[in-house]
């Protein structure tokens, strides 16, 4: 009897998908995975998000990885993806491309409420590298042009900490672009470069990556011992990139999918920390006007 029960929920539910897909006209749908990580852990990591939206939906979803930052802007501003959750400087160029193509509905927030983060400069213990005054004349990578805390910050904020460029040689020996944090980070670990750039938190303990952020992230893989090494810079507090969603979707597949990832950490902890780079609150409302100042630091960049 209990079995005949179930079997007639999930039917009706399944009915009830399908028909809400149908009735506005939805086929698929479609998440962009933000670089800073190797694709398959950032499939991993969102696997469960792309589950709960399926049975939310009701129809086949689909999570994409691109090698870079550049494809999923590209694939917002095209059309191609629905969703996705942006670093701010990621949003700023889609904006500034299209200021229709997106609109952000979500912000991670921290375990104390906040929702802001960090760009960290770090190096090896072992270097005896301990600030930005160390590294002159040495390599200092940075993750993707189009990374907030991986460039955009940076750029701006070590040339007037330095009183230099940022060009290689002027300051720094080389400014090398690594292609994420995660390719930072281990770079720096192994050697390969000096120092390096990526984005944390800055809550919690040091030894384990703080709370959430890419630092995290590669502590939870196993591709670092935050012991061996160090901070040397963070940047002033950087809003926290929107969850974004394409803004000629239907407003009901809208609505469902922001109720569902505002709820996601109650739902599921373990989904939430994985889709959220580490420990976090819970994502909540924001809106464009959070990122007005990022905006246009990325104009005054291009126009440069």
């Amino acid at each position: 009897m209990k079995k005949t029960i179930a079997l007639a929920l999930a039917t009706t539910t399944a009915l009830s998908t399908a028909a809400f897909a149908e009735g506005h006209g939805i086929t698929e749908f479609r998440i962009g995975l933000l670089g800073g990580e190797n694709a398959q852990d950032r499939l991993n990591n969102n696997e469960c998000l792309r589950a709960y939206t399926e049975e939310l939906l009701g129809v086949p979803t689909r999570l994409f990885a691109p090698a870079d930052y550049n494809g999923v802007i590209q694939g917002l501003l095209g059309g191609s993806l629905d969703m996705a959750w942006l670093g701010a400087s990621s949003y700023a160029a889609i904006y500034l491309e299209d200021a229709e193509a997106v609109e952000p509905v979500l912000v991670k927030t921290n375990l104390d409420g906040s929702f802001s983060y960090h760009s960290i400069g770090f190096a090896r213990k072992d270097s005896g590298i301990t600030s930005l005054e160390d590294m002159q004349g040495k390599v200092f990578g940075f993750g993707d042009p189009n990374s907030t805390s991986g460039y955009l910050i940076p750029s701006v904020e070590i040339p007037q900490a330095t009183g230099a460029t940022m060009e290689s040689g002027d300051y720094f020996g080389e400014v090398k672009f690594t292609g994420g944090h995660e390719q930072t980070i281990v770079a720096v670990f192994n050697g390969d470069i000096d120092g390096g750039v990526t984005w944390a938190d800055g809550l919690g303990n040091w030894e384990d990556g703080y709370n959430s952020g890419a630092l995290r992230r590669a502590v939870d893989a196993g591709l670092v011992d935050m012991n061996e090494l160090v901070e040397i810079w963070k940047s002033k507090p950087i809003p926290e990139g929107p969850v974004v969603l394409r803004k000629a979707l239907p407003d009901d597949v809208k609505a469902k999918m922001v109720e569902m990832v505002a709820n996601l950490h109650e739902t599921d902890e373990t989904c939430a920390y994985g889709v959220a780079a580490g420990e976090t609150a819970g994502f909540a409302p924001i809106g464009h006007d959070a990122y007005e100042t990022i905006i246009a630091v990325r104009q005054a960049q291009v126009n440069n």
